[in-house]
């Protein structure tokens, strides 16, 4: 997703997603393999090119272009799964584990004097 989008867009963009799928799904007798396959099609196109204006080129959308076009693999709601996780934000890095036996933050402790070492008597 690119940084310039408000979140009205995505708001936008999730409605028409919804609104494509409703409609495809909804009206499925008239989108079924037949004289209306080419407004399917059409549709198609024309969410995907909105996706894009709206939101941004994301990977997500182009498994979902390709799902719309497989013969009743559509009633899958794919556009609103696909804007979904493109809108979702930015997966947040979880915080730094401290490795085991690390020192808390601070002066290092201070080191008691060892008593000399004797050589071994031969």
């Amino acid at each position: 997703m690119r940084d310039d989008v408000t979140p009205g867009r995505v708001k936008t963009a999730r409605v028409v997603a919804m609104a494509a799928d409703f409609v495809q799904i909804g009206l499925l007798p008239l989108f079924a393999e037949g004289w209306l396959s080419p407004a399917n099609d059409a549709l198609d196109v024309l969410v995907a090119i909105a996706m894009v204006l709206l939101v941004g080129w994301h990977w997500a959308f182009l498994p979902a272009f390709a799902a719309e076009l497989v013969p009743l693999f559509d009633l899958v709601p794919s556009w609103t799964a696909a804007v979904l996780i493109a809108t979702r934000g930015p997966a947040e890095a979880p915080a730094p584990t401290p490795a085991i036996g690390a020192l808390p933050p601070g002066p290092p402790p201070e080191r008691e004097a060892a008593p000399p070492r004797r050589l071994p008597s031969p």
